[in-house]
């Protein structure tokens, strides 16, 4: 096994993720087979405001990059896992196949290199902690005095090597190369205990199987107006006197670096000019591996880690197109995003990404209109009219909504608003787990006349519980005791929309994260009234997708589809939900009747064919549509998250 370890210095936030899943993906596309492991070193990862600034520029976190690489996460917070953590504070919670309640960095890794990881790739000081304590209890450490060191760092050590191991791209066999990243900055005191273990590490596994990449900044003072070389000079010093020195730098900087900074940063780094590389800010991500081979870091790779009998160059073509389209796109399409967390849009951080593989799938530039649920209701028309203006201007300017999953009551009447107009007005709508359930509310309020109707999350003793507690659920355990992981849905009417765009498959497999459930009591009234429950779960009680017939595109699943959701294979849901705000829908539904998908092995995942042009979890077979969209030499800014946001604020 090969390790290659990415850290950074002087400020948090150059990009150390995006750095490191591209020397994955470049690596991988050598022909070596990667896995990767995180090693976070802050106690929440940073977040950033995202402005009108570059999709990979300076001033954006490791969480804010998009895509990174398959990663097991170090976090040095004491949580068991991020299943009970706000969104406020540590972004959105991803949920793998499994059911682990991870960082959201594991959906940047499945989708950077499109794995499936395990809550074994999820790693935290808490677990790291309590692994040991469990072994001292048990007697393990036979009454010696356990300690940070060699016990912690054994244990880090331990779990590098275990982790290491486990394939996570469908094949049997490790991998060739682990990529770790040591997330935040060389120096911070939540790290050493981790960065005492790595220098142990490097030193067991030895010259040849052991490279370190430090990303570090070479900032431009506007004062002087040329790039400043000594904040690197002290980084790698500061590197070095922990016991680790670079093989390679990753400069980040704002424009391409000049060959005489690099020759003087060999000269007061010790790190040869050929192994200095520039990584400057670029349009969009998926530029920075094609950065990598040009500036032939995939060469030195290689040769520190003995691999130069490897005689494939990387194949990027796929990478390369991807990277252009996306920066020739000029018709948009706007979604508006209606939630509670719009304060922090890495709160909502994989549900964007879906949006935009399906906006690049439909050939449109993605614009998500940010509306705070709250600034929605009639009390905010009092107590901020201008914010309350706000919200339903861009509300009423949008081509679709979306309702993502959330929890508690605050900004659920907005919901129930915002899936109001977009039923009676035909606006595409797509509810996400509570956004389902909101869906059902509103319609069982409007259309059903039940003027009570509510979810016992959010009123314990209504009368009309539309939606209810799930019996097997704890109320006084919060960690990990929701219905968590990947689940069968069974589709119920064959020729509805769902069953389409996931290419006519008799069952999806997608992941779910809820306490409630709707109603199944109330199902024959909610049919009987237009409101059809066309997806259920193994047993028929459990209501997985609605969709409304009458309307253009109206639908909700309860569970999560953006967590597997990838660049190139969007998620069908989401497809389903840009393609209908952009006019294509219809075309995309005659092109799925024109073949049947049979449901393969449940190997495959969702029970889809791999025949070519299959969307992720089960989408249909596309007709290839008529790029008018696409403008040469058109550019485009965007926010790190690769759209254009507007909140009701502005």
């Amino acid at each position: 096994m090969k390790y290659v370890l990415v850290t950074g210095g002087v400020v948090s936030g150059l990009g150390k993720g995006v750095t490191a899943s591209s020397i994955g993906v470049v690596l991988k596309a050598c022909g070596l087979r990667v896995t990767s492991i995180k090693i976070g070193a802050c106690l929440v990862p940073p977040f950033h405001d995202y402005g009108p600034k570059n999709a990979f520029s300076l001033g954006f976190g490791e969480g804010s990059g998009s895509f990174l690489s398959n990663e097991v996460d170090f976090y040095p917070y004491l949580n068991t896992d991020a299943g009970t953590m706000s969104p406020f504070e540590h972004g959105e919670v991803f949920v793998l196949d499994d059911g682990g309640e991870v960082d959201l960095d594991l959906g940047n890794y499945e989708r950077f290199l499109d794995i499936k990881l395990t809550r074994d790739n999820n790693i935290t000081t808490g677990k790291i902690y309590q692994s040991v304590i469990d072994k001292e209890r048990r007697g393990d450490y036979l009454g010696k005095t356990v300690q940070v060191v060699p016990h912690i760092t054994d244990a880090i050590q331990e779990w590098i090597e275990r982790v290491a191991m486990i394939p996570v791209d469908g094949k049997e066999g490790p991998a060739d190369v682990c990529v770790i990243e040591l997330g935040g900055t060389i120096g911070d005191i939540e790290s050493m205990p981790f960065i005492e273990a790595l220098g142990q590490f490097s030193y067991r596994v030895g010259p040849g199987n052991f490279c370190l990449v430090h990303v570090s900044l070479v900032p431009v003072l506007k004062a002087v107006g040329e790039p400043k070389t000594k904040p690197t000079q002290h980084s790698v010093r500061g590197l070095r006197g922990l016991g680790l020195t670079p093989n390679i730098l990753a400069c980040r900087s704002d424009k391409p670096l000049d060959i005489n900074i690099k020759e003087k940063l060999s000269l007061f780094c010790h790190v040869p000019v050929a192994n200095i590389i520039n990584l400057h800010d670029v349009t969009n991500i998926w530029h920075i591996p094609l950065l990598l081979k040009e500036q032939k870091a995939h060469e030195a790779l290689l040769k520190l880690l003995n691999l130069q009998g490897c005689p494939k160059e990387p194949m990027l073509e796929e990478w390369m197109g991807r990277a252009k389209l996306y920066d020739m796109l000029q018709e948009t399409v706007r979604i508006a995003m209606v939630g509670k967390y719009t304060g922090l849009s890495d709160s909502y951080l994989s549900v964007l990404k879906a949006l935009l593989h399906a906006s690049v799938d439909c050939r449109r530039k993605l614009v998500v209109d940010w509306v705070p649920s709250s600034d929605l209701e009639e009390t905010a028309a009092k107590e901020a009219p201008e914010a309350h203006k706000a919200a339903w201007r861009l509300l009423k300017g949008a081509d679709g909504v979306l309702v993502p999953g959330g929890f508690g009551d605050r900004g659920v009447q907005g919901k129930i608003l915002a899936a109001k107009y977009a039923r009676e007005n035909k606006i595409p709508y797509l509810g996400i787990c509570l956004g389902m359930q909101i869906a059902v509310i509103e319609f069982a309020r409007s259309v059903m006349n039940l003027r009570e109707a509510n979810s016992m999350e959010f009123d314990p003793d209504t009368t009309a519980p539309v939606v209810i507690f799930m019996p097997e659920g704890s109320k006084t355990q919060m960690g990990g005791t929701m219905r968590l992981g990947s689940r069968r849905t069974f589709f119920t009417v064959a020729d509805c929309k769902s069953a389409k765009l996931y290419g006519k498959v008799s069952f999806v497999d997608e992941r779910h994260r809820h306490r409630y459930e709707v109603n199944p009591n109330m199902v024959p009234e909610f049919e009987k009234a237009g409101l059809v429950f066309v997806g259920k779960d193994e047993t028929g009680k459990r209501m997985e997708i609605i969709e409304l017939p009458s309307h253009p595109y109206y639908v909700g699943v309860q569970f999560h589809p953006e967590f597997k959701s990838r660049p190139g294979k969007p998620s069908a849901v989401f497809l389903g939900l840009i393609a209908a705000s952009c006019g294509q829908l219809d075309a995309r539904l005659q092109a799925s009747d024109g073949q049947i998908i049979q449901p393969a092995s449940p190997a495959h995942g969702n029970g889809y064919s791999t025949t070519p042009r299959t969307y992720r979890n089960g989408g249909s077979l596309k007709k290839q549509l008529p790029i008018k969209s696409l403008v040469n030499g058109g550019s485009f800014r965007s926010n790190g998250n690769c759209v254009h946001v507007q909140h009701s604020s502005t």
